[in-house]
């Protein structure tokens, strides 16, 4: 579904437009399931949630099957077209109540505090705007909310690290859909406010060479309570 400027009823162009990246997406996303034990991430990732959650950047909706029974809705922000559509296929297979929204991040079309938890997944990667996108997290969910995190970012040695730089101001954004390697995932989410709960390096894959976007992080995190800030 286009999305529509206010007041004017223009339709507006997706915010994210990348088919081709969106078709190796779909692809290697599933691929890496079972090669990469990305199914067991996911479930750890969401193991517990309940209430209403807004996933930002749902892809292809592969979290979708691992949200636990306890989750009352899911509300899925996709901005790329192709990978929304598939998205809501998987909302038709998923046990849980699962809309899925157009829209980007660094605007979500979603009122204040109206969420138990938000997930981000991978997403913080590729985002125009780190800090605005986490600023509208923050905004969307409730004080005392909880924030699940599964994201790659900067690691290894100093070596890696300059590879990682090199590949973000050269090839590597556009070759993956505007995602960069060098990231800080949670000096962001600590830069918005979040105060950061348990989180633990993963390695992508466990074993094996280790790639420039091998270094994950996950985690939990939360919104402080009204009396906290």
């Amino acid at each position: 579904m286009p999305l529509r400027s206010a007041g004017t009823g223009k339709v507006s162009r997706d915010p994210v437009h990348h088919p081709l990246f969106a078709r190796y997406y779909a692809r290697a996303s599933v691929a890496a399931e079972t090669r990469l034990g990305m199914a067991g991430v996911r479930r750890r990732l969401l193991a517990g949630l309940s209430g209403r959650v807004i996933e930002i950047g749902a892809g292809n909706g592969l979290n979708f099957a691992h949200y636990p029974g306890t989750v009352s809705e899911v509300v899925a922000i996709e901005p790329e077209r192709r990978l929304r559509q598939s998205a809501v296929e998987s909302a038709l297979r998923s046990e849980v109540p699962v809309d899925v929204v157009p829209g980007a991040a660094e605007a979500l079309p979603v009122k204040s505090e109206a969420f138990d938890a938000v997930v981000i997944s991978l997403v913080l990667c590729s985002v125009r705007d780190v800090p605005r996108a986490l600023s509208e997290a923050r905004r969307v969910l409730r004080p005392g909310g909880t924030v699940r995190f599964f994201e790659h970012g900067r690691g290894g040695g100093p070596a890696m690290r300059f590879t990682q730089r090199a590949l973000d101001r050269t090839v590597w954004p556009l070759l993956s859909g505007g995602c960069h390697l060098s990231r800080d995932p949670i000096g962001a989410l600590r830069g918005a406010g979040f105060e950061l709960g348990p989180y633990r390096r993963v390695l992508l894959p466990e074993k094996g060479p280790k790639l420039p976007p091998s270094f994950c992080v996950l985690g939990t995190a939360w919104r402080p309570s009204s009396a906290d800030g």
